[in-house]
């Protein structure tokens, strides 16, 4: 699923137009990367929590060359699933 399935899904869910439903994600996405940038964590009882954590520089490796290359340090984001919606990826 893309942002465009997404925005349909919504619209048909909520009974919105797609425009309506865009704003609604495009919303969304700025309050999770405001959140982020501000090391906070976003936690949605029981789908699951959202936390950015920081990467040390290393060493890497160019798989096609196999010579080494310094990766720089960087910011990145941890998603933990919560119980419930495990409890749906999981029903037998």
């Amino acid at each position: 699923m893309n942002k465009h399935d997404l925005v349909l899904a919504l619209s048909e869910r909520l009974s919105l137009t797609q425009s309506q439903s865009l704003e609604i994600v495009n919303v969304w996405e700025g309050v999770l990367s405001d959140a982020l940038l501000s090391d906070e964590r976003i936690v949605l009882q029981g789908f699951g929590t959202f936390t950015s954590w920081k990467q040390s520089e290393r060493i890497g490796r160019n798989p096609r060359t196999g010579k080494t290359c310094l990766i720089e340090a960087r910011t990145s984001v941890k998603f933990k699933p919560g119980k419930y919606l495990l409890e749906v990826l999981n029903k037998k």
